[in-house]
């Protein structure tokens, strides 16, 4: 199936996520349906597209070659799922992070699209044979695990059933780069996918190092966004050890192989994230970033145009 002969594309559920889907899909000139069971809710979401990208012309860092009038035209809101799905060659599901709900509405749709309607949910730690273990036929199921927030940071994880076909994971893949994000294929499911194991690494550590009174909150915060986080914003951590040796990855293991082990070694259990330890970190962190609305939603909107700036910069290079 070629992306250059479908058109529509349906996305399920119109909360953060669902909306920025809806405009990463239509700044590559895809129609984009937006369905929500909630009354207005969809609607309410085309409005708040509309602001956004509005705003993101007048910035000049609105994502494709239409104009924000352009792609308004593009997105159409339901709250009839059969009418939403007319049409669709690929449904992206963006409902909350609950298992019965994700395979309620999977099933749903699989009763109202074709067999050949590729269907993608955006959850971020429920896998694929779980996600769709209701589904009648699978072959046509996978995960496409965006970052928040999608418009700004590009990655997509993609995730295939045990039963997905090569040509669903190669369609989906032409899709994510057609629309301008960065997706890389997982050759086969896992609890936590790539980036969130990444991830989940990174905060067990710094997590350590607060707890055991090593370094503050603010400054392991710095040890990432202005040491690791600096070249990791262009090369990966394969890349960094590849170029921080004369002779490349072999010699840099030969050199560093034996000290990254010890220092492996010495790691501590999983930490208790929410247990006594727990309160002196946020208390730490609230001290910085007060935990109320207000300051939360300053330093997510900073975060932003950050990422913005960030990506016009990466896009520039």
């Amino acid at each position: 199936m070629s992306t250059s002969d479908c058109k529509s594309i349906t996305v399920i559920g119109s909360g953060l996520i669902g909306r920025s889907w809806a405009m990463v899909f239509v700044s590559g000139g895809f129609s984009v349906r937006i369905y929500d069971n909630q009354p207005g809710q969809a609607a309410n979401a085309i409005a708040e597209i509309r602001k956004q990208l509005e705003e993101l012309e007048e910035a000049h860092m609105l994502r494709g070659e239409l104009t924000a009038a352009q792609q308004l035209a593009l997105l159409s809101n339901y709250e009839d799922l059969a009418k939403a799905l007319e049409g669709a060659f690929f449904v992206q599901e963006c409902v909350f992070e609950q298992l019965e709900v994700k395979q309620s509405v999977f099933q749903d749709i699989e009763r109202l699209v074709g067999k050949d309607v590729i269907l993608s949910s955006s959850t971020s730690c429920l896998v694929p044979s779980s996600v769709f273990s209701k589904v009648q036929n699978r072959s046509r199921c996978l995960v496409s695990h965006p970052v928040n927030p999608p418009y700004y940071v590009k990655l997509v994880e993609l995730v295939p059933h045990p039963e997905t076909l090569t040509a669903v994971m190669d369609t989906t893949h032409a899709l994510m780069t057609k629309v301008g994000q960065a997706p890389v294929r997982l050759k086969k499911e896992i609890d936590g996918f790539a980036l969130n194991r990444v991830q989940a690494a990174i905060i067990a550590e710094s997590w350590r190092l607060v707890q055991d009174g090593i370094i503050s909150v603010k400054d392991i915060d710095l040890v990432m966004s202005e040491g690791l986080g600096m070249r990791y914003a262009f090369i990966g951590p394969m890349e960094t050890i590849h170029l921080n040796a004369p002779e490349g990855l072999e010699d840099y293991m030969m050199r560093y192989g034996e000290g990254i082990t010890r220092v492996l070694t010495s790691f501590g259990p999983v930490p208790d994230f929410c247990g006594e330890g727990a309160k002196g970190i946020n208390k730490e962190m609230c001290e910085l970033i007060p935990g109320d609305q207000q300051h939360l939603s300053a330093r997510k909107e900073r975060r932003d145009q950050l990422l913005m700036h960030l990506a016009k910069l990466k896009k520039d290079h």
